[in-house]
């Protein structure tokens, strides 16, 4: 063999491991964001599972305070899915809410909780979605109450988006990770924190709960707080509700909170326990009676 042949063939066994190892790190990647999504229970939203929808293909309708709202299709279907979309496409929908149309999103698409994922956690779901079977569906549209749009943009405003989050020195990498995922898939405070005259998260009631009222169900205190809050959980507690929704009293969690159990199940334990480690470190704060 002369040594121009011989340089062809390692050339050819280098591009061949290449293409073997990149082929890896995308599995890899659809993997893991398929594992976040999952957490994130983004096919319980993007599937119309009442009507027998296809998974990710959207059209559920749900109620929310700025009415009605039909989830989009995210299947990567070119003509009524993202299947055109870039990933910086994507990448702006997640952080900003900001759709390739420029148009605005309503904050019921809990975008203020992914502007905090990590740019890889957005690489990987972005991996992810390109996996799913496309799906042909078109959008239709919901019912919004009036001043809708004009409400979710005051409320857009008043929020505060900090972008990619950044662990804590002084935790420890249990409690750091339970804090990102709380504040990132997790999105607890869209539902746990009360919410100010201008429609955004009282960050200083951050997971204290939300008072019944204004055709309103009460949201529980999940903060540390002995009377109102999860003061008398366990770890162990905690970690058993968002594997099963089983209680400290063997009750079972109903509602609204099925749908996030069915989510936080798909978390391995480590994480379940990351996430009850952080939430037994935060500042107790008693709920309120009335916001």
């Amino acid at each position: 063999m002369t040594a121009a042949a011989l340089a062809i063939l390692l050339a050819l066994a280098e591009l061949w491991a290449g293409s073997v190892a990149l082929a890896a790190d995308v599995r890899g990647a659809a993997t893991r964001g398929g594992y976040l999504a999952a957490a994130a229970g983004c096919a319980l939203c993007h599937t119309d599972k009442a009507h027998g929808g296809a998974p990710y293909a959207g059209g559920r309708a749900l109620v929310t305070r700025f009415g009605i709202v039909v989830t989009p299709n995210i299947t990567p279907d070119r003509q009524t899915g993202i299947g055109r979309w870039r990933k910086v496409d994507f990448v702006r929908a997640m952080r900003w809410g900001v759709a390739p149309d420029d148009s605005h999103y309503l904050p019921v698409f809990p975008f203020p909780y992914y502007n905090r994922l990590s740019h890889r956690d957005l690489d990987d779901l972005w991996a992810f979605l390109a996996t799913i079977t496309p799906v042909e569906r078109a959008d239709r549209a919901g019912s919004r109450t009036p001043f809708a749009a004009l409400r979710a943009a005051v409320a857009v405003i008043a929020s505060r988006f900090s972008g990619p989050w950044r662990p804590d020195p002084r935790r420890d990498a249990a409690s750091n990770r339970g804090a990102y995922l709380v504040v990132t898939i997790g999105r607890c405070g869209d539902c746990h924190t009360a919410r100010n005259w201008l429609g955004a998260p009282d960050r200083a009631r951050f997971l204290a709960g939300v008072a019944a009222g204004n055709g309103r169900h009460a949201v529980p205190d999940i903060t540390p707080d002995p009377q109102t809050g999860i003061g008398g959980w366990s770890i162990a507690d905690i970690a058993t509700l968002l594997t099963d929704g089983q209680t400290p009293n063997f009750d079972f969690v109903g509602g609204a909170m099925t749908e996030i159990v069915s989510a936080t199940s798909h978390l391995d334990p480590d994480d379940r326990q990351a996430i009850a480690i952080y939430l037994k470190s935060l500042k107790p704060i008693a709920a309120r009676k009335k916001d």
